[in-house]
This record gives C-alpha cells, sequence and structure tokens, in this order.
C-alpha cells in the first residue's frame, strides 16, 4: 500500500537528510506533548472545564481511539499523497489543533479538538518513521530509528511530563498546548527545507471503506472498555459487556471481511510472511504494557502516595531519558557498526525493566526521588535496549510496498497493549486497596494495645497542641489513624502493583521464546528448509 521509492536524494545531500530526519522528529515530539497532555493536567483541565470524570473522559477516549484508527488510514494516504507533504499537513493540523485548545474551556470544542489531535498524531507517526526507512539504507537504520524514537517514545515517556509538569506549576495547562504551536511549526518548516524520497508511480487501490469503518468500530469500543472499565468495575455495568461485544463482533467481520476482500482490502496480510514482523508484533503488545504501565505507575505513585507535586513528578522520569537515549545509541552502535543481531539486546532490556520494577516494588511513603532513582535508571536503560531491537525486528525486512502497513499494525499493537497494561494496573491497584483497607483494619481495633496507645498518644498531643477538647481530640484521632490506613493500604496496592510488571515478563519471556522458535521452525518448513 505504500508508495515506492523511485530515488532517495537525500543520500546525496547530507544537509538536506538532516532537515529531513530533524523535521521528522519534531514532529514526533508535537504528538508526544499532546498524548500525555492529561496525564498531569487532568485535574486542573477538569477544573477550568467544569467537567465531571465521565464527561472529561471523552478527551483521552476521543484522542486515543482516533490515533489508532490514524494508524490504520496511513497506509492508504501514503498511497495518495506524497509522504513528505502527508507529515507536513498532519503536523501543521496537530499544531492547529493545539492552539484552539489552548483557548478555550468548552468540552465539547475540546473533544472534537482531541479527535482531530489524536488522528493526526497517528498519521504523521506512521508517515514520519516510514519515509526515514524510504529515504535511507537499512544499514544506517539503526541510529535513525533511535533518532526517531526519541521524538516517538522518549520524549512521551520521559520528557512531556516534565515539561508539562514545570508548566503547570509555574503557568497553566493552556500553556501545554501552546508550547505544540512553535515545535510544529518547526517541524514542518525543516521539512518544507528537506531533501525527501521521490515516490514512485504504483497502483491504486480503492478505499475499503467497509473494512475502515468495522475496524474503527472496534478500536473505539476496546478504547473505551480499556480506558472505563476500571471506573465502571468492567463487565458489572452493562454498558461495558455491551461494548466489549460490539467491538469483539466488529473484529471478527472485520477479519472476515479482509480475508473475503483477497488483497484488496485494508489489512496487508503479507505482512505475516515475515517471521520477524509477526513476532515483534506479538511482542509489541508486552512492551506497550511495560510501557505505558510503567510510565503511569511511577508518576501515580508520587503524586498519590508521596505527595509530590507536578513538577516534581515529572521531572522524577527526566533522568531516566537520559539513560533510554543512551541505551538506544548503544545498541544502534552495537546493530549498525559491530552487526550485532536486534534480537541480542532484547534479553537485556527485558531483564533490566524486570529488575528495576522489583527494585520499585520496594518503595514505601518515606521514599523520596533518591531512594527510586536508581530503579528509573535501570528501567530507561531497559526500554533503549527493548524498544530498537523490536523495531528493528519488525522493519528490517518489509519491503516499501507494505512497510507504512507494518507500522501502522505495530504501534497499534503497541498502543493497545499500553491500554491494556495500564487498565489491568488500575484495576489490580483498585482492588488491592480495598483488600487491604479491610485486612489491616481488621487488625486496627480499640482493644489492641499497640492501637489504644496510638489513639491515647494523638489525643494527647492534639490536645496540647491544638487547643482541642479532649472529645473532639480522641474522634480527630480516630480519623487520623483512618487515613494511615488507607495510605498504606494504597503504598502495598503500588508495590504489588510494581511486582505485577516484573512478572509480566517473567511470565512473558518464556512464551516469547517459544513463539520466536516456532515461527522460526515454520518459516524454514513453508522454504522447504530441513
Amino acid at each position: 500500500m505504500t508508495t515506492a521509492v523511485a530515488a532517495t536524494p537525500s543520500r546525496d545531500r547530507p544537509a538536506t537528510g538532516a532537515l529531513l530526519v530533524a523535521g521528522v522528529v519534531l514532529a514526533a515530539l508535537t504528538e508526544a506533548i499532546a498524548s500525555t497532555v492529561l496525564s498531569l493536567g487532568r485535574g486542573d483541565i477538569i477544573g477550568d472545564t467544569y467537567a465531571t470524570p465521565d464527561e472529561f473522559a471523552w478527551l483521552d477516549i476521543g484522542y486515543t481511539a482516533l490515533k489508532l484508527i490514524g494508524f490504520m488510514a496511513a497506509p492508504w494516504l501514503m498511497n495518495r499523497i506524497n509522504p513528505r507533504s502527508l507529515i507536513i499537513g498532519s503536523t501543521l493540523v496537530m499544531g492547529m489543533a493545539c492552539a484552539f485548545a489552548a483557548i478555550t474551556a468548552r468540552l465539547d470544542l475540546l473533544v472534537a479538538l482531541r479527535i482531530i489531535q489524536g488522528f493526526s498524531g497517528g498519521t504523521l507517526l506512521v508517515g514520519g518513521q516510514a519515509i526515514i526507512f524510504l529515504a535511507y539504507p537499512r544499514h544506517r537504520q539503526p541510529i535513525l530509528q533511535a533518532l526517531f524514537a526519541m521524538g516517538s517514545v522518549v520524549a512521551p515517556a520521559t520528557i512531556a511530563p516534565a515539561l508539562q509538569g514545570w508548566l503547570l506549576d509555574s503557568q497553566s495547562w493552556t500553556w501545554i498546548f501552546f508550547s505544540v504551536v512553535p515545535v510544529a511549526l518547526a517541524a514542518a518548516g525543516l521539512l518544507l527545507l528537506a531533501d525527501s524520497p521521490t515516490p514512485a508511480k504504483t497502483a491504486r487501490r480503492p478505499f475499503d471503506w467497509v473494512g475502515f469503518s468495522l475496524i474503527s468500530i472496534a478500536l473505539f469500543c476496546f478504547t473505551y472498555v480499556f480506558s472505563q472499565g476500571s471506573r465502571w468495575d468492567w463487565f458489572e455495568e452493562p454498558r461495558i459487556m455491551c461494548l466489549t461485544l460490539i467491538g469483539a463482533a466488529a473484529l471478527l467481520a472485520f477479519l472476515g471481511q479482509q480475508v473475503m476482500a483477497k488483497g484488496q482490502g485494508l489489512l496487508d496480510f503479507t505482512l505475516f510472511r515475515f517471521d520477524d514482523f509477526s513476532f515483534a508484533f506479538i511482542v509489541s503488545f508486552v512492551a506497550g504494557a511495560a510501557l505505558f504501565g510503567s510510565a503511569f505507575l511511577i508518576p501515580s505513585f508520587a503524586v498519590s502516595v508521596l505527595a509530590f507535586t507536578p513538577t516534581n513528578a515529572g521531572q522524577l522520569l527526566l533522568p531516566s531519558g537520559a539513560l533510554f537515549i543512551g541505551a538506544l545509541f548503544i545498541a544502534a552502535f552495537l546493530m549498525q557498526v559491530r552487526r550485532v543481531p536486534p534480537i541480542a539486546t532484547v534479553p537485556f532490556g527485558i531483564l533490566m525493566i524486570m529488575v528495576a520494577m522489583w527494585m520499585l516494588s520496594g518503595s514505601t511513603r518515606e521514599s523520596g526521588a533518591d531512594d527510586m532513582m536508581a530503579a528509573i535508571l535501570l528501567r530507561g536503560l531497559g526500554l533503549g535496549f527493548l524498544f530498537l531491537s523490536i523495531t528493528l525486528i519488525a522493519f528490517s525486512n518489509l519491503n516499501s510496498q507494505n512497510l507504512a502497513s507494518g507500522i501502522g499494525l505495530f504501534n497499534t499493537g503497541r498502543q493497545l497493549g499500553g491500554l491494556m497494561g495500564v487498565a489491568s494496573l488500575q484495576t489490580l491497584i483498585d482492588h488491592n486497596v480495598a483488600a487491604n483497607v479491610a485486612a489491616l483494619g481488621a487488625n486496627v481495633t480499640a482493644g489492641v494495645p499497640a492501637v489504644s496507645e496510638r489513639l491515647t498518644t494523638t489525643t494527647a498531643a492534639l490536645v496540647a497542641r491544638g487547643g482541642m477538647d479532649a472529645a473532639a481530640a480522641s474522634r480527630a484521632a480516630t480519623s487520623l489513624l483512618g487515613k494511615v490506613v488507607t495510605g498504606q493500604s494504597t503504598v502495598i496496592a503500588f508495590d504489588t502493583a510494581f511486582n505485577a510488571v516484573a512478572l509480566l515478563f517473567l511470565i512473558a519471556a518464556p512464551v516469547l521464546v517459544a513463539i520466536k522458535i516456532g515461527l522460526s521452525r515454520y518459516a524454514k518448513a513453508r522454504a522447504g528448509v530441513p
């Protein structure tokens, strides 16, 4: 579906080639800022828009669902529009939508703008990564994909939260959207000046409106279910059950329709003839769960348990960004210069992330940034070794016709994996907090000597220092003890969630190895190799 490359002038003009890469990285950065704006700015935006939490959720659902749909539509758009023009247009639309979002507090308009941002973000990510593959030879891709990952993976995981936390504390949430505008203009300017691949003439297929409608329904339903399932206690709510069934039916209908389309549908089944892509597509779900899940857990723990400000919570992940980038370039050097196969760094990435999550599972209410930093830095190293490897495994053997489809499908898997990971962790934390409060509360009763002593000491302190009467001080002491129990229950729940991410890899690693061996044997059997 992707246009082929007739010429790659950027190889002969390093300066304009560098402008192309820089422009694509900045374009990806606009999506990184827009995609994470709600992670720390949620409370501020709810206050200014007077929205309920359920109404506010549509800002996130609209963005994520349309981003996923953009991943699926981008390959067809690249077949119709020059890839560079598509990226420039998507980046300018992103900047314009963010500019309007910064000057309005109307919830309905913000939802519409988030939908536009999501679709343009998904399109520019697929187009940007594809054009780098198309413009440069495969042996140079490790370094180039490491550069692209700085804008598409590192920025939303580390840099964007730090920027947003600072803007929230020093200015307001509108400045987060405003900050996208100059980045979008700079990206578009660089891309206009840059050289780019010359697309070859390829046969244009009609757009598969039936397939696109079915997959859009499925992705919207799954986005809502994973985003709101924990909020509504999953299948206890008829709405969640209904949307799950509709999404599953739409997905099955889409797959059936694609098979009947015999190569003329939205999905390019030739991708799965490559066992490396099939393996990387499966891994993308696990990697997405680890990336988005850990990025959700660490700031949430810092804000809700350690009472960090948005600035401090955002800056908590910032140092790991340097090691994330360092690991990307170390892995790129090993692959590009030393010819190390990409699969070789995957075990190191998995092991580092597992150890980092296990270290974080020992956090307490007295933990600070210094106590958590070693684990956070190790997580950054692990993500760097993991993500570049699976990117190169997935795309290195694809041709120019199915490259964009592969990138869109891979990104869809990673995003869905992230949604599933965050939803699972939210549910785990919610259930564990309730269970821990019940378990601890059963042992914190007035008849226990230690509890009675604690209540007596706190009551005396409130009377002596707070000037309260004995009855009020006693009630206040009981309330404070209840808050301590709830706080400790929350700490235990987060520690369990950190352990769950580590266990995810412990369980997934042997399964992925078995899948890789199975796919390799199947590919050899199909090729007739003994």
